[in-house]
């Protein structure tokens, strides 16, 4: 039934958009009190008042062949979300990332009459092609939250709005690196590595064992390194600890940010988590991985030279990518050695880090988006 108070019908299927989605139900619920929350989200949305239609645990998917699957269970919930939609009439639908989904939903939500708002852009402007169409013709409004999407969608006569990074916020009250190494009980001079592998099950699955991998070569040459691994909440110790095996890797989770913070040196999966290394200033090594077909689909699609978002905000190569058949070990732990070796190298990248960080605001990105949202919606 459709409810008396209004509602708002928001999507987010990443994990990685939880604390974004969060930090906008947050701001809306401080000034709409009485509005409703319904949709697709993880633990910290439900948490800020989300009622969710599915578990979010099934939603992380990554590749082409990867959600070949589970492809019907993603058109049920399509069409659950639609039928959610018709009958309560929300306010608007927000979209977030998700786009192989959210696209999809937002033509069904705009065939209701219901205004779409899109908060934190799907990569487009890698792959463009028919997507673009896709939202110039169902999105009201873009919120992105870099300087240069907001340049690519202005030159595609969409509406846009920047609101900065939600990591601005995020990491404004962390401990500073000296007490995050305490905390994690690292001695002041010893080298510390931290290895973060994705938020999903199939990257952790993927990434890991390769970390590892190149962690056991590392070691060889720093064998007072503390390699950490950081953890996620959503995936369970054993999981790690199998693909750990027998290595001496320690596994903490729920603490990615002081993990980052107190490492001299993080090799992460392609993300973002990238941005989150480069807003705490940690020198990198970027690493990815994925199925043959997906690679093979992708590598023909992606019109640009870098992937990992550092270097795309940078607009250059500023730390080390190593993809698909370079990811390997020996080159993983060569890269991370070079850069760990040479005080010169460090400096040089965390300069280049500095760059990034004015790229990502100044805070505030849920109170932004929602001023965006309500111009363009009336909310309460």
């Amino acid at each position: 039934m459709m409810s008396s108070r209004g509602s708002i019908f928001i999507s987010a299927g990443d994990p990685s958009a939880d604390y974004p989605g969060r930090l906008l139900i947050e701001e809306i619920s401080a000034a709409c009190p009485t509005l409703e929350f319904i949709g697709l989200g993880g633990p910290q949305m439900q948490a800020a008042g989300l009622r969710t239609i599915a578990d979010h645990t099934r939603l992380a998917i990554l590749g082409f062949r990867e959600v070949l699957p589970k492809i019907f269970y993603f058109f049920r919930l399509l069409g659950k979300a639609e039928r959610v939609i018709r009958e309560q009439k929300p306010q608007a639908v927000i979209l977030l990332d998700y786009p192989g989904f959210n696209l999809r939903l937002a033509r069904r939500a705009k065939r209701l009459g219901v205004p779409v708002i899109y908060y934190i852009s799907p990569q487009l402007w890698a792959w463009g092609g028919n997507r673009i169409k896709a939202v110039r013709r169902y999105v009201d409004l873009m919120l992105v939250l870099f300087p240069f999407e907001e340049e690519f969608y202005r030159k595609q006569n969409i509406p846009v709005r920047l609101v900065g990074h939600p990591i601005v916020d995020r990491f404004r009250n962390l401990p500073a690196r000296s007490d995050c190494r305490r905390l994690l009980g690292i001695e002041k001079d010893r080298p510390a590595v931290a290895l973060l592998p994705g938020s999903r099950p199939q990257e952790v699955k993927r990434m890991l064992r390769v970390m590892i991998k190149a962690a056991a070569l590392m070691k060889a040459h720093l064998p007072s390194a503390r390699f950490v691994v950081a953890a996620v909440e959503d995936i369970p110790d054993d999981v790690y600890r199998h693909l750990i095996g027998a290595e001496k890797v320690e596994i903490v989770t729920g603490r990615t940010p002081e993990i980052i913070r107190a490492a001299d040196l993080a090799i992460i999966a392609s993300g973002t988590a990238t941005v989150e290394a480069a807003w705490l200033g940690t020198p990198m090594v970027v690493v990815y991985k994925t199925g043959w077909v997906t690679y093979q689909i992708a590598r023909r699609l992606i019109k640009l030279d870098c992937i990992g978002m550092v270097n795309i905000i940078a607009g250059r190569r500023i730390v080390p990518e190593l993809i698909q058949h370079r990811a390997t070990p020996q080159c993983i732990a060569q890269a991370a050695l070079e850069i760990l070796s040479s005080a010169e190298r460090m400096e040089q990248m965390r300069n280049g880090l500095l760059a990034v960080q004015t790229n990502l605001g100044s805070g505030g990105a849920g109170r932004q988006a929602f001023e965006a949202i309500k111009k363009v919606v009336p909310l309460c």
